[in-house]
């Protein structure tokens, strides 16, 4: 595998290099002899913006050089350049060690505290004043500086007045930009880092036509053809299997380069400085600098599950998620919001509801998930965008199929556990104060067979003044649930206050409706004794009829002419208007694959 890089997705549209370093080290002159290929006789203090030929490099993407000064009365605009670069230029005089040394004592240090986050190019310029007399090792010399500041990409020395290695230095610079090594390689345990490795694993999968674990040497042409615009000739085939094979015997076997040999050539590459090749095969298959994917779509690629047992355990949900960037469902709020098995798996409705609960919070990060574990259908078809809940109660009637429910309520009012019953929890002994929002999600079975997703969002008593101070609080909200301890007073009183402070906000807001409606009795339950009252299915009716149950205040009547008022505790109440979104697609490549394993 080998090939021109591309710069295709790289930083924008020209590369913008700063140097910098100590007085009369030889800033200026390196850059005048990179633009002019000749050794300036007279050079200003400080030069203008410097753009080198845009063919000058293979990747031809515009190079801008900005010279600096590091007087202190030029030190502001020092550090406004140094934020706007792509790369830094770190200059020392090769006859004047002090020089160095102020790289690990000052410059680096101070790009830190700036959070000057680009690659760093440490140059030591006239080499040729150094002469045979201090003969020197840059390895030697510059290896404890490295080790100690890992965005250093580069070191070299190189002479204007001789014209020694004037253009590696700013080809090197622009390399670091276009092909960075940071989001490939984890430079202190010399390894693939994890997101690299799952990008690359997808690549493998997705040109193992045959899928039989192995990319065989037509599969290998293919790849290097649609990566590279070019084929390899059978002896290079064979030269680049020997290689792997030389250093891991388990790279190649008789169907061909294995996923291990493939990630191990990578590494290869990276670790002799051919950076490009990598990122021109992420590039190809639509990643960006951050290996994340664009929106490309590609064929899907087909894996085994080891059971059949109706359920996704943690290590086949990591298998599934192994070509993402990470597994979505390990972070809040997806990693405890849905029903397990007794066995602790996912149930194909607790699969399809974090799906639905996730679509709900980031559609996009869930169609970019769709398409990172193969789903090979247009992904727009995987969504379905509903009109707006306020069209649906002047409809008296909605086709959504997921709704959102916030529950509301004080302190020990039962809250968490009314989350905890709908995902199957026990109740639990001890009190724990819940901190921040959390999520529930699960499928509920309706009438003739239909199912709908229903996700509760549990509000801490704390964050309902934050969450009511934004505009767009209920605007995602189908029905809102207030809970409140029946055997406390405060906590009725608080639940009544919460729900008027919830419906003034619908009211003020335009997230309600004026229908001359009823308002439910509050509902009796006990999440400890399991009776439910039928809650869950009762909110979900109350979602899909938006028209009723909505409450009113007493500013409500008077500006709106309603002809109730809110005076005791409600239990739900349908409030919003936005859009509800459906994820099934997930399901089309899960069982894809248990069906491959048949």
């Amino acid at each position: 595998m080998a090939g021109g890089a591309s710069a295709s997705g790289a930083a924008g549209n020209a590369v913008r290099i700063v140097v910098a370093g100590d007085a009369k080290t030889g800033k200026s002159s390196l850059i005048v002899t990179a633009a002019a290929e000749n050794f300036p006789t007279n050079v200003p203090p400080v030069l203008p913006p410097t753009r080198l030929p845009e063919d000058l490099y293979p990747d031809r993407v515009p190079v801008t050089i900005i010279d600096t000064s590091s007087s202190p009365e030029n030190r502001g605009k020092l550090v406004e350049e140094l934020t706007r670069a792509d790369a830094v230029v770190l200059t020392y005089a090769c006859d004047r060690p002090e020089t160095l040394d102020r790289l690990s004592t000052y410059w680096l240090p101070e790009l830190r505290r700036l959070e000057v986050k680009v690659p760093v190019i440490v140059v030591g310029c006239m080499l040729d004043k150094r002469g045979d007399q201090q003969p020197v090792s840059l390895e030697q010399v510059m290896s404890p500086i490295m080790q100690q500041f890992r965005e250093i990409e580069t070191c070299i020395e190189c002479s204007a007045l001789n014209h020694i290695q004037i253009p590696e230095v700013f080809y090197y610079a622009q390399k670091a930009v276009l092909h960075p090594t940071a989001p490939l390689f984890d430079q202190e345990q010399q390894v693939l880092k994890p997101r690299c490795v799952r990008a690359l694993k997808r690549i493998f999968i997705l040109c193992d036509h045959d899928r039989d674990g192995a990319l065989s040497d037509a599969e290998l042409n293919d790849f290097q053809v649609k990566c590279f615009n070019a084929p390899l000739q059978p002896s290079e085939i064979v030269g680049v299997k020997r290689v792997v094979q030389e250093k891991l015997p388990e790279g190649v076997d008789d169907r061909g380069l294995t996923l291990t040999g493939f990630l191990f050539l990578h590494a290869l590459f990276i670790e002799k400085g051919r950076l490009e090749t990598t990122w021109t095969v992420l590039r190809k298959f639509g990643y960006n600098n951050e290996i994340r994917l664009r929106d490309d779509q590609l064929p899907p690629p087909i894996k085994r599950y080891p059971d059949q047992d109706g359920a996704l355990r943690s290590a086949e949900l990591e298998d599934l998620f192994s070509t993402a960037p990470e597994n979505p469902w390990n972070e809040a709020p997806y990693v405890e919001a849905a029903q397990k098995t007794a066995l602790g798996g996912l149930s194909l409705d607790g699969f399809l509801s974090l799906w639905a609960l996730m679509t709900l919070l980031d559609p996009i990060r869930s169609v970019e998930t769709l398409i990172y574990i193969g789903y090979g259908g247009d992904p727009s078809s995987a969504i379905r965008i509903t009109r707006r809940r306020r069209v649906d109660r002047k409809k008296q009637q909605t086709d959504r199929t997921v709704y959102q429910c916030f529950v509301f309520g004080p302190k020990e009012s039962g809250k968490s556990a009314l989350l905890n019953s709908f995902i199957g929890r026990p109740f639990p002994e001890e009190y724990v104060s819940t901190t921040r929002d959390r999520y529930a999600v699960n499928v509920i079975d309706q009438p003739a067979g239909v199912k709908k997703t229903l996700v509760l969002r549990e509000i801490p008593e704390e964050g309902v003044k934050e969450l009511l101070s934004k505009k767009d609080a209920l605007a995602a909200c189908d029905v809102a649930v207030f809970v409140h301890d029946s055997s406390r007073e405060p906590s009725w009183e608080k639940a009544t206050e919460m729900l008027v402070d919830v419906a003034s906000q619908g009211e003020a807001t335009g997230y309600e409706v004026s229908q001359d409606m009823g308002i439910e009795a509050p509902i009796p339950l006990s999440t400890k004794l399991g009776d439910f009252s039928n809650i869950f299915q009762r909110i979900v009716r109350a979602a899909e009829h938006p028209h009723l149950s909505i409450p009113e205040t007493s500013a409500g009547k008077s500006r709106k002419q309603y002809h109730r008022l809110i005076n005791r505790s409600l239990v739900f109440i349908s409030v919003g208007a936005a859009v509800a979104i459906v994820g099934l697609a997930a399901y089309r490549v899960y069982a894809t694959r248990r069906n491959s394993s048949s």
